[in-house]
């Protein structure tokens, strides 16, 4: 039996076309990707064409690049308790939703929001509150909204398993929202998984509050800063505070076989003129052991 292993795969740009990020894809090896469907920092964009669409969905490599999934913008804040900052979200992640259904998009990371001078549990209302709009507003879609652990910096709402279960749970389809989890924003948030004891605790309460079944993305992210810190800084695979050991747990937990695994590390090149992309997701392939035996 030929052992399952997950989709590994970068965040890739759409510059020149949405289309083009599966030739970006190929060329330094992914199985799977992330993507914009608008520009992340503006809050409207124009309508796709057919053309665009058409591009995208035939592509010669979107059967072997998949899933496919989309990163809601940065702008975002359904748990605002101005009621016209909340609403501007609302419309724009009902556009994106929209966006996504149209390009056969599995799944749209979303950022839960920030409360502000507002209390945990009032922000969290309202998140769940606007997430059932939105899915009203995109009645039997298929591409899964999926709320990303944040690093909790701030206000930000999702730093802690609790929050995402509250949120999941105020949600009334619940089979077309899930979670993202960045092993970057896990780790600046407190959550130690670096040996196989702690990642085995971590995934226990994971279970308990949310649900491994939620899971449908990871974002693989080495962290910059020191565990719980709740700042979010990025680094290439292995040369953060995390280190190699952390993400091999995840590469090889059966119960991830299949789920995309995406990148969100520094773009460019090394001084060896080596794309960091393919490098990092060189690094990951080698965690992966042979053997078939499960992570504890």
């Amino acid at each position: 039996m030929v052992r399952q292993t997950p989709r590994l795969g970068a965040h890739l740009s759409v510059a020149g076309g949405l289309h083009l990020a599966f030739d970006a894809a190929r060329k330094v090896r992914c199985d799977a990707m992330q993507i914009f469907v608008k520009n992340q920092r503006q809050w409207s964009a124009p309508p796709l064409s057919p053309d665009a669409v058409r591009a995208f969905r035939e592509h010669p490599q979107a059967a072997r690049v998949a899933p496919v999934i989309a990163h809601a913008s940065y702008l975002l804040n359904l748990a605002s308790a101005d009621r016209a900052a909340r609403a501007k979200s609302l419309a724009a992640l009902t556009d994106e939703l929209q966006r996504c259904e149209a390009l056969g998009v599995a799944g749209l990371v979303l950022h839960p929001g920030a409360a502000g001078d507002s209390d945990m549990s009032s922000a969290i209302r309202r998140i769940a509150v606007a997430l059932n709009d939105v899915l009203a507003a995109v009645p039997d879609g298929r591409c899964a909204i999926l709320l990303e652990t944040t690093a909790g910096q701030g206000s930000a709402v999702g730093w802690r398993f609790e929050h995402l279960a509250d949120l999941l749970a105020g949600v009334e389809a619940g089979d077309r929202v899930g979670a993202c989890l960045d092993t970057c924003h896990l780790f600046a948030a407190g959550y130690d998984f670096r040996t196989a004891d702690d990642y085995a605790l971590m995934i226990a309460e994971l279970d308990r509050l949310i649900g491994v079944r939620r899971v449908r993305c990871i974002h693989v992210n080495d962290s910059v800063k020191p565990l719980g810190s709740r700042v979010d800084r990025h680094a290439h695979i292995g040369e953060g505070e995390i280190g190699l050991a952390g993400f091999r747990h995840f590469v090889n937990d059966p119960r991830w076989a299949d789920l995309p695994m995406i990148l969100e590390t520094p773009k460019g090149e090394d001084d060896q003129g080596r794309d960091y992309d393919a490098l990092n997701l060189q690094r990951l392939r080698r965690l992966i052991r042979r053997s078939r035996t499960p992570v504890d």
